[in-house]
């Protein structure tokens, strides 16, 4: 007999299954009280935050679904204790990961560092980015008129529409565990940790790393 990893999962997960024991959560690479499937939305559990003149992802490109060609990118905070916050971009095709150290989480922190970052990427590097529906991105059409970059929003709670951007925070929070101060860490030290997990070999990838990804585009074009 075969079990697949997904009955293992949720085997674990759920408390209400008595034959693996919930403590081995604490095991798993990600360490979630429920294990949601891909279509899971928690749209209606808190109010909607309105960003004004905000695009919808539902009109973002569908060729982008497809992960074809590099530079379109999911972008996401993570949060730490005493009000500290990191940005984390990756790339939707090669799972390349930036991150950046902020001096806020209010809107005008955001769009600095977002900015800048953005302003020394290749241009073939820079065509969209997708983010939730939080307010430090409330100056999302300055950034577009300064990088070029249109920004598209998710619908509210509905965060598996960033998929590959959730899924790399969970690989972050290993290197930066919750209810940790953030704000200790350096730009370097952000860079070191980015330089990890872009140096990691990925099975969805066919176990090349995104850095090899990004480093082959550079050589096909240059």
């Amino acid at each position: 007999m075969r079990v697949s990893a997904e009955t293992i999962y949720k085997t674990i997960y759920f408390r209400s299954r008595a034959a693996l024991n919930h403590v081995l959560v604490k095991h798993l690479r990600r360490g979630h009280s429920l294990r949601h499937s891909k279509k899971h939305s928690r749209r209606g559990e808190r109010g909607t935050i309105n960003i004004v003149d905000g695009i919808s992802i539902h009109e973002r490109a569908k060729t982008i679904d497809a992960r074809k060609t590099l530079g379109h990118w999911e972008g996401d905070l993570i949060t730490g204790s005493k009000n500290s916050h990191v940005v984390t971009l990756v790339d939707r095709k090669s799972r390349y990961t930036i991150l950046l150290k902020l001096k806020g989480k209010d809107a005008s922190s955001v769009n600095d560092a977002l900015i800048k970052k953005f302003e020394e990427l290749p241009r073939k590097f820079k065509c969209t980015l997708t983010w939730d529906r939080g307010m430090e991105l409330a100056k999302h059409v300055e950034f577009t008129a300064i990088t070029g970059v249109p920004v598209y929003f998710c619908d509210p709670q509905s965060p598996w529409k960033r998929g590959t951007n959730e899924n790399t925070n969970s690989l972050i929070r290993q290197y930066f565990p919750k209810k940790t101060c953030l704000a200790q860490h350096t730009q370097e030290a952000l860079g070191k940790v980015a330089a990890q997990l872009n140096s990691r070999p990925r099975k969805t990838l066919d176990f090349r790393t995104p850095k090899q990804l990004i480093e082959k585009s550079v050589v096909l074009t240059s």
